[in-house]
C-alpha cells in the first residue's frame, strides 16, 4: 500500500529555537499502526491493505495544525513562545461525526440508504472515551479498538446501509491515523445487501475511488453494467449509481452501483 509521507523542514537559526522545536515535538508518536480490515468484498482494481497508516511528525514554522511558534525581536532579545488554542473537540467531529447521504433508493416498497460517517481522532482519554460511548449509541464499532484509548489519535469512518426501520449496519469501515489516498483507476469495494432479505445479497455495492474518478461501471453476472458519475445532491431521478464527496474524508470519493432485478456483482471499475 502506498502511503504519503509529509517532508519535515527545519530552519535552525538559534540555539533557543532548536530547543523549542524539540519541545513542540516530544509528545508526537511516530510509527505504523497496523489495523485489519474488518468487511471487505467486491473486487479491487489493486493490491492493497486497507487498514495500514503511518503516522508522521510535522512541525512547520510559522503555521503547523496543532501549534505556531511565534519569535519577535532583534538577536539577542528574548524570544517568547505562542501557542494557538486547539480546537475543541466538538469542532473536529470527535463525539458527533460528519455524515454524508451516498445514495439512496427504494426496494420493497421501503427506503434504502447508504451513508457515511467520519469521526475525528480524539487527542486524549477523555476524549477517546467519550467518543467511544457515542459510538454505541450509533451502533457502530470501530475496527481493532480493544478499548478507548486505542482511538488516540485516529479517525474513524464507516459507510452504513438501512432500510426502511431496520437499524443501519455499517459494512465498510476502518480506524486509522490518516486515511489511504486513492489515485489513477485505484478502486476498493464491497458487495452487500439493500435489508435483511437475503434475496437483495449483492445487488447493492459501496465502495472507494480517487478523487479523479469520472466513471465508475461495475458488471453484474448476467452481462449488464451499472454505471455511476459524479453527483450533487438528489432528485427523483436518481438511480443509485452515484459518485460522491464525503464530507471529512479528504484522500478519495465514495461510490454506489446498483444491480438490476436478477442479477448479483461481478465487479468494479474505473472506467474514466
Amino acid at each position: 500500500m502506498s502511503v504519503d509521507r509529509e517532508k519535515q523542514y527545519m530552519t535552525q537559526t538559534e540555539t533557543d529555537i532548536a530547543f523549542l522545536l524539540a519541545d513542540a515535538t516530544d509528545e508526537v508518536e511516530i510509527g505504523i499502526a497496523p489495523v485489519q480490515a474488518v468487511m471487505r468484498g467486491g473486487r479491487r482494481r489493486r493490491a492493497r491493505r486497507w487498514a495500514m497508516a503511518a503516522a508522521t511528525a510535522m512541525v512547520v514554522l510559522g503555521g503547523s495544525a496543532g501549534a505556531t511558534l511565534a519569535f519577535a525581536g532583534l538577536p539577542g532579545e528574548h524570544r517568547a513562545q505562542e501557542v494557538a488554542k486547539p480546537a475543541p473537540p466538538e469542532a473536529r467531529h470527535v463525539y458527533e461525526p460528519q455524515r454524508t447521504e451516498v445514495s439512496r433508493g427504494t426496494y420493497q416498497g421501503k427506503e434504502w440508504h447508504v451513508s457515511v460517517q467520519v469521526w475525528g481522532a480524539p487527542r486524549d482519554e477523555n476524549e477517546a472515551d467519550r467518543q467511544f460511548d457515542a459510538m454505541a449509541e450509533l451502533g457502530v464499532m470501530p475496527a481493532e479498538v480493544r478499548k478507548p484509548a486505542d482511538l488516540i489519535g485516529k479517525m474513524s469512518f464507516f459507510a452504513t446501509r438501512g432500510w426502511g426501520e431496520e437499524h443501519a449496519q455499517q459494512v465498510m469501515f476502518n480506524t486509522v491515523r490518516k486515511p489511504e489516498s486513492y489515485a489513477g483507476t485505484d478502486l476498493e469495494a464491497i458487495a452487500t445487501r439493500f435489508s435483511s432479505d437475503p434475496a437483495s445479497s449483492g445487488r447493492l455495492v459501496i465502495g472507494i475511488v480517487a478523487r479523479t474518478a469520472q466513471e465508475v461501471t461495475c458488471h453484474w453476472k448476467d452481462g449488464r453494467t451499472s454505471v455511476a458519475h459524479p453527483a450533487d445532491g438528489f432528485s427523483a431521478h436518481d438511480d443509485g449509481n452515484a459518485i460522491r464527496t464525503v464530507d471529512g474524508f479528504p484522500t478519495a470519493n465514495w461510490f454506489v452501483c446498483v444491480a438490476p432485478q436478477g442479477t448479483v456483482y461481478q465487479s468494479a471499475e474505473v472506467t474514466k
